[in-house]
């Protein structure tokens, strides 16, 4: 017997759970429960991620403490897990007795091995608000790959990571105002110096090995940085005792709440933490998605060597969740609350949607809603609790066969199939698994089909064929539960209740039941309905509206006082510029201009535009290249001391070094033209 160790990334205490989120607690759940029904001693668990500068600030906006914000969002993320089914050994919380005194603990422990340095920083702060601004507090244009409105932490487009200073044209979330630079002191811990250890265990098979090239070809192939891991008051979280007046950074304490939840469980169960934690026997798999895996891979494990703990066995790393081959979209209603869609549709039908579609690999994954029905009625319901509705009733009274009837090789065909599809359980690979099971309901469905049991219930002379083909639908039926039961536990009860029997075991498929009375059949699952796929997606428009009118964005009035708005035009004035966007393609000095940078801009193919930008005081040349913009593209060239301009690119800001250059959303393609 295996003892496994498994945790999903915690959820932040600041935001209600989403169909996005849903996505790794599925699949961690599902592989937990496979576990479990293998006979392992596997435990699962999780805790709210609860600190940081956005609980601080949300509880002073609603007038509470960050303990009652965080107690909370607490019940309404475990309300939301349960309505899915996801099943929690312990859920705990990062803002605990037992997270302190680790995060204590291993602190002390990067200390001894002097790998803790103090440095002083430039950190953007609000003036407004009276605050140095934490990474999630700041948004602006990705500094490698120039994405707009990227948080300062990590780019969701190109995976880069930076402070909030490298970001272009920062703006704070909490005021909307340019921020300012100040200088502070702030503690790092050297990972740089764990660089040959962490070399070695990214390309140990740990990681997948889409995740581990990543980090070799982005981080490992030069210097790491030092890991800013302090931050100052005012700050919720656990204050640095030898450092007062600084607070662990989130990130620091986060996922040490992995060690204090599994502290906690140990205590009401008896158990000992170091037979989960410091145990070279015990498998620890963490699941999480490909957005945080730089501080899982690097930081995390570094933080682990450095003290007393074990590394993880495996790191399992997902994609994103898209919908209807798009990102979630409020204005759309496809960015869904767990507790909305619960009110709409079965939680059973998006756990199998998600098998379906996960696999091993580090890839996003699409729930298209038409799919989504479609796949749902035709493979659960038309095909699985087919077999079971179209034959239980049929032997209630009389049960199953005392012997298992010769059936052409398709039970034992199916249990053949049990390490087949184990070991696409144990790897992940959740949809192959669910294709195998559905090869197996599809050979099952014509036996019963050609059998016809409601055909054989009118002849008298064959009652006992009619119960033998109704014996070897319901063990067939049987067994594909058992192989579906980690993905549908909801199922995996009612057919308990059909049989009368527990479902405990993987190797129940291997052996058939027969002489046992069999219960009345009651509904097991639903279709579903186009209009309950409507209903919901427009509950979540509405809800969001909602979200929407409550905003108070506080927006400043002065620059509109400083520049008020022109006098009234025509459509026919307005469509006379031709605003394209563009890119950047290169960019240069111009040595004897004080304000220029010479751009050359692409509109798609061979057409490209040379303009003076005077944009000097704001942007550096090398940070411009590759980034989109909009520009002017039939202003009359002018002529100039240093070349021609042909156009202009269009900026907003007073100027100096308060100069915004405007880019267009993800997606737009350069020669596009702006309406």
């Amino acid at each position: 017997m295996r003892k496994i160790l498994t945790t999903s990334a915690l959820p932040y205490a600041n935001g209600h759970i989403h169909l996005g989120h849903l996505v790794e607690y599925i699949q961690t759940d599902i592989w937990v429960r496979f576990q479990k029904l293998r006979g392992n001693k596997a435990i699962y668990i999780c805790a709210d991620d609860t600190h940081g500068t956005a609980i601080m600030i949300r509880a002073a906006d609603e007038g509470r403490t960050e303990q009652q914000l965080i107690e909370e969002m607490s019940q309404s993320h475990q309300k939301d897990f349960a309505g899915f089914e996801i099943e929690f050994d312990h859920y705990g919380s990062t803002n605990s007795d037992a997270n302190k005194e680790t995060c204590i603990e291993i602190w002390n422990a990067l200390k001894e091995k002097g790998m803790v340095i103090k440095k002083e920083i430039e950190q953007l702060y609000d003036t407004e608000k009276g605050m140095f601004l934490a990474d999630r507090m700041v948004r602006g244009i990705c500094p490698t790959c120039n994405a707009p409105d990227q948080p300062g932490d990590n780019c969701s487009k190109c995976g880069e990571t930076y402070s909030p200073k490298d970001l272009i044209n920062p703006i704070s979330t909490l005021s909307g105002t340019s921020p300012e630079t100040r200088k502070a002191e702030h503690l790092f811990v050297q990972i740089e110096q764990l660089h040959s250890f962490l070399d070695e265990w990214t390309q140990s098979g740990t990681l997948p090995q889409e995740s581990a090239n990543y980090l070799k070809n982005y981080f490992l192939n030069d210097e790491l940085k030092d890991w800013d891991v302090s931050r100052p008051s005012p700050y919720f979280g656990f204050e640095i005792p030898d450092s007062p007046g600084n607070y662990w950074y989130v990130w620091f304490d986060a996922p040490i709440g992995y060690i204090a939840s599994t502290k906690e469980w140990c205590e009401k169960q008896n158990e000992k933490i170091e037979e989960w934690w410091t145990n070279d026997s015990t498998e620890i798999h963490h699941f999480i998605g490909k957005d945080i895996q730089y501080f899982h891979t690097l930081f995390w494990p570094a933080m682990l060597k450095s003290s007393r703990y074990n590394l993880p066995t495996k790191v399992h790393i997902h994609g994103f969740l898209t919908v209807d081959g798009e990102k979630m979209a409020k204005s759309k209603g496809t960015f869904i609350q767990a507790s909305t869609y619960l009110k709409h549709l079965d939680p059973s039908s998006l756990r199998y949607y998600y098998a379906s579609r996960l696999s091993s690999k580090v890839e996003d994954i699409d729930l298209n809603l038409e799919d989504f029905r479609t796949k749902v009625n035709t493979d659960l319901v038309g095909k699985v609790v087919n077999l079971a509705s179209r034959s239980a009733k049929f032997v209630t009274e009389i049960g199953l066969s005392e012997k298992y009837p010769d059936d052409g090789g398709l039970f034992e065909s199916a249990a053949e199939a049990s390490d087949s599809i184990a070991n696409d359980y144990e790897n992940g690979d959740f949809s192959h698994a669910m294709r195998r099971i559905l090869e197996l309901a599809d050979k099952a469905n014509p036996f019963v089909e050609k059998s016809a049991p409601w055909e054989l219930r009118k002849d008298p002379e064959k009652q006992q064929e009619l119960q033998d083909v109704c014996t070897i639908a319901l063990n067939l039926f049987r067994q594909l539960v058992i192989y579906l039961t980690p993905v549908l536990p909801s199922l995996t009860k009612k057919t308990e209740e059909l049989f009368d029997e527990k479902i405990t075991s993987w190797d129940q498929v291997k052996t058939p039941l027969t002489g046992t009375q069999i219960n009345k059949f009651k509904h097991m699952m639903a279709r579903i309905d186009n209009k309950d796929i409507e209903a919901m997606t427009e509950e979540s428009k509405e809800n969001n509206k909602e979200i929407t009118k409550a905003t108070n964005w506080d927006d400043s009035a002065e620059p509109l006082e400083n520049e008020p708005l022109c006098e009234e035009i025509t459509f026919d004035d307005f469509i006379k510029p031709d605003l394209r966007v563009a890119r950047i393609i290169e960019a240069n000095e111009v040595p004897e201009a004080r304000k220029l940078i010479q751009l050359t801009l692409s509109l798609g193919g061979d057409e490209t535009r040379n303009v003076f930008a005077g944009i000097k005081s704001a942007y550096e040349p090398d940070e411009l290249v590759g980034r989109l913009v909009v520009m002017v593209a039939n202003l009359a060239p002018r002529k100039m001391k240093f070349g021609v301009s042909e156009g202009m690119v269009i900026a907003s800001g007073p100027g100096g070094k308060e100069v915004y250059l405007l880019s267009p959303d993800e997606g737009a393609k350069p020669g596009q033209r702006v309406h």
